[in-house]
């Protein structure tokens, strides 16, 4: 169990965490959220024990394994693999030992440890880490050398994983993952064994791979049970009463000192106009909630263009010569919002270059609308901004005929404002960079935006204001992101990069991430067979095994109901840090949720199964 107990840190004289408390039970995953500045990372630091605390302790059990993400792994010759079985330390010790050691006790002893950890299948556990990060078979028995920073993130990601701490701490963890690597970390965060504290934007991720929000807020914190939808309801649930609150008592305090105003000079009305100061000093004020800074977008709306603004008849682009995708017949219109889906190096950042014109086509036909003008973003263009100059400097380059009030105007149109505009970029933080490089592959207006991986770096609320800005935006869009919420509130439109082809995904979302986690790498030999049996054509249900089915899904919608009902009661005293005086007690209460997460999973099982029956029996 970690325990936070009245903790207070300060930097440069300015307080940031003032008598904080929480109690996070052992084997929990909780998400922790706040604005930005508001010092969540540094909370990181402060458990890790790298901060020294003005007040108040941090307590865990005295051998519990911390680990987090600090830095990525050095670029040497030693594969990924062996970078990331290295991450145990104790295997890695053990190992090393059991060479040289002659001691027949000492042997037996090592021998008995490696066992109980699990030793033998520590390769097999790690290649299926990095794969699932994103690295091919082939990719783990490089060395770090041939891999670019991000990757080696995903490898320092994959080793912190592998060696399971006690206390596992993530930092943005899907900042260098794509969409297929942030699905894999959430499914795998659910099984992990111990407790998760993980600092996330990703409203998807703090919806299904954690049990709580622990919100860092007016330099407390507080825990809440749930995802961030929930957490998120809760909240303003509670600041709704919070200024309804505010609301009646300013009413009140007004009525009061307008009865002292009138009568306090009136000798008859003296005691009850003294009567009321008093009640008015004795009011404990009630402040209304502060509403968070407004984060906007502002994107520059382009004139109208003839359909098609980019239409492909069988082309094909790669590089060296090299073909990476080819019988492209593809078409894109100035409404469209496009969401491109596929694994890690399947192509789709070369579509993304491809349609942007910065790789030209191989072969076959593509055909640009004449007046078409492209923005395009992708993360790296962040690093490429210069660090040694303002965001105002930025756009006096990009548009020297304008004059500073109106680069100004559209500096803060992207929610930077003008203490941001006169900071050096080197200053900035990593939300504001992005903003920056998105205004600037925005300022000629236009009629096909290309993101890939906007949300990098941006918090709740500047993620929730791209969304309502690409929503009114009148220009077609081409997206690639892991953010699950952005893609799903956004495109209408899913393509699907593959097999070096790129083709209409007729499902959902929801589909491809059940497919990505799934995994659709099963035989060929299987996959034919599975496909003669559904084309084989299927006997038609009767009325009453339809009827039968539909009551079976409603008794197994009940019992997940119940069970979540249960799960969030269970929740709520887990996370009350009386119950850890008894031991005992406290025990029994986490056997108790652990019996009901595990008969929750199997009652949503089935009612997967009976859904799936229904809709096989109305073909």
């Amino acid at each position: 169990m970690l325990k936070i107990r009245d903790i207070t840190y300060s930097v440069d004289g300015r307080i940031l965490i003032e008598n904080a408390s929480a109690t996070i039970p052992t084997g929990h995953k909780v998400g922790i959220v706040g604005r930005n500045g508001a010092g969540k990372t540094t909370l990181f630091r402060i458990i890790r024990g790298e901060l020294v605390l003005e007040g108040g302790v941090i307590e865990m059990p005295a051998r519990a394994r911390i680990g987090g993400v600090a830095q990525e792994v050095p670029g040497n010759e030693v594969s990924l693999l062996n970078t990331v079985l290295a991450a145990d330390i104790e295997r890695e010790s053990l190992m090393a030992e059991s060479e040289t050691a002659t001691d027949p006790h000492r042997i037996a002893e090592i021998q008995t440890r490696l066992a109980d950890i699990d030793a033998w299948s520590a390769e097999g556990r790690a290649s299926s880490i990095l794969k699932g990060l994103g690295f091919t078979e082939e990719e783990i028995h490089m060395p770090c050398s041939a891999f670019s920073g991000g990757w080696r993130m995903r490898v320092a990601l994959a080793g912190v994983l592998f060696s399971q701490p006690d206390l596992l701490l993530l930092d943005e963890p899907t900042n260098y993952l794509d969409l297929e690597g942030a699905l894999w970390l959430e499914s795998y965060l659910g099984r992990y064994p111990h407790t998760v504290l993980l600092i996330s934007h990703d409203r998807a991720l703090l919806n299904r791979a954690v049990g709580g929000i622990l919100h860092l807020e007016s330099k407390k914190l507080t825990l809440y049970s749930g995802g961030y939808d929930d957490f998120a309801k809760t909240r303003a649930a509670q600041r709704a009463v919070q200024a309804a609150a505010a609301k009646k008592q300013d009413a009140a305090r007004e009525h009061l000192q307008s009865f002292v105003d009138r009568f306090k000079a009136k000798a008859s009305k003296a005691k009850q106009a003294q009567s009321r100061v008093k009640m008015l000093e004795k009011m404990e004020k009630i402040t209304a909630p502060e509403d968070a800074a407004r984060v906007v977008f502002s994107f520059p709306e382009p004139e109208e263009l003839s359909p098609p603004i980019i239409n492909m008849e069988n082309a094909s682009v790669g590089y060296d010569g090299k073909q990476i995708l080819g019988k492209l017949d593809l078409r894109i219109d100035q409404d469209d919002r496009i969401a491109l889906l596929g694994r890690n190096g399947e192509g789709k950042s070369t579509l993304s270059k491809l349609l942007s014109n910065r790789l030209a086509p191989m072969g076959g036909k593509m055909v640009q609308h004449s007046k078409l003008r492209i923005g395009f973003f992708a993360q790296h263009q962040v690093d490429e901004l210069y660090l040694d100059e303002t965001p105002l400097q930025h756009l006096q380059r990009a548009m020297p005929d304008f004059h500073p009030p109106k680069l100004r105007a559209k500096l803060a149109g992207f929610g930077l404002g003008a203490d941001q505009a006169d900071t050096e970029v080197g200053r900035l933080s990593g939300g504001q960079k992005a903003r920056l490089s998105l205004l600037l592959a925005t300022l000629d207006a236009p009629h096909l935006l290309i993101l890939d991986e906007p949300t990098n770096h941006l918090d709740i609320e500047s993620r929730e204001a791209l969304v309502e800005a690409l929503t009114a935006y009148t220009g077609a869009v081409v997206l690639v992101s892991h953010d699950m919420h952005l893609l799903s509130l956004v495109a209408d439109r899913l393509w699907l990069v593959k097999d070096g082809r790129v083709s209409p995904y007729e499902d959902d979302l929801d589909a491809y991430r059940r497919l990505l986690l799934t995994g659709d790498d099963k035989p060929k030999e299987a996959k034919s067979k599975a496909a003669k049996q559904a084309a084989a054509p299927a006997k038609k249900a009767s009325r009453e095994e339809i009827q039968a089915f539909k009551a079976e899904i409603r008794k197994c919608e009940e019992r997940v109901g119940k069970l979540n009902d249960m799960s969030k009661k269970l929740q709520i005293k887990l996370a009350n840090p009386a119950l850890y005086e008894d031991k005992e007690a406290a025990v029994i209460w986490q056997k108790k949720y652990s019996e009901v997460v595990d008969a929750l999973e199997r009652a949503e099982s089935l009612w997967m199964d009976a859904l799936e029956k229904l809709e096989k029996a109305n073909g």
